[in-house]
């Protein structure tokens, strides 16, 4: 039986859901790289994040934080990868504005090149003649978004070559997060 795979989102219809700005220091200054945590590949964070509210509300299970869309979960969410991906991802214990309960960073340490060009809606890539050269080779666009699976080998949780933002989980993953309840993420079939 093919395995099939999930694009974890953020869902926004969550009524009076909150919004996360991007890290900070325990004092409040920037941090450097706020990206790096959607790159797909293992990180060094030395020091304690903080994150502020950029607009209260309920908090959700799964965020992606300002500017850079660092991904920040809850501590039920925090085991379902803990249980299931250990080897697959990292989880930075955060500080979250107004919350006493633990949150962390969840950082996808691998990436698979396995877009469908083909059964994609769209899948363009940046050219010389985009004027990009740091780009070249890499998704210019990516719409409609479908895998090769056959690429993927045995990956539970990855982010995708060339093309970073989704973070795309199996569909044992996606069942044991909804199991524990997730809010603020949905699923979207790839």
């Amino acid at each position: 039986m093919e395995r099939r795979f999930f694009d974890l989102k953020i869902d926004v219809e969550v009524p009076g859901r909150w919004y996360l700005s991007d890290p900070t220091n325990p004092s409040g200054e920037e941090i450097d790289d706020i990206w790096r945590f959607t790159d797909g590949r293992p990180v060094e964070a030395h020091e304690r994040m903080r994150f502020p509210l950029f607009k209260p509300g309920k908090p959700t299970d799964i965020e992606f934080a300002g500017a850079g869309q660092t991904p920040v979960v809850s501590a039920r969410v925090a085991s379902v990868f803990r249980e299931m991906a250990p080897d697959e991802v990292q989880l930075f214990p955060v500080e979250v504005e107004g919350e006493v309960g633990p949150y962390y960073v969840l950082n996808v340490m691998q990436t698979r090149r396995c877009i469908d060009d083909t059964a994609c809606e769209e899948a363009r890539l940046w050219t010389p003649e985009d004027g990009r050269p740091e780009l070249v080779g890499g998704y210019h666009v990516v719409s409609g978004l479908r895998l090769d699976t056959s690429k993927v080998g045995d990956a539970r949780v990855f982010r995708l070559w060339g093309w970073h933002p989704p973070i795309i989980v199996d569909e044992a993953l996606k069942d044991a997060l909804e199991r524990v309840g997730i809010v603020g993420g949905r699923f979207d079939a790839v």
